[in-house]
């Protein structure tokens, strides 16, 4: 089987299937690293909590994404 074969078989699956697929190819290209994600772990909840406290305020994505393409507007 060559490649075009493999992504037109693998488009027919379902889409949980499909899902499963592209996080396997991913990974398998950016293996998980436990040290990284506890970190990454720690600073989510460390935001999440200050977030509901009240000690920051929350972004709208489309206000982030509007400021960055402004920013590397050429």
């Amino acid at each position: 089987m060559n490649t075009k074969e493999l992504i037109e078989h693998a488009i027919d699956l379902p889409v949980e299937e499909r899902a499963l697929v592209v996080d396997s190819l991913l990974r398998s290209l950016n293996p998980p690293q436990s040290e990284i994600d506890a970190h990454w772990a720690t600073a989510a909840k460390r935001r999440l909590s200050e977030l509901r406290a009240g000690k920051v305020d929350a972004v709208p994505g489309e206000a982030v994404f509007d400021r960055i393409r402004k920013r590397f507007k050429r």
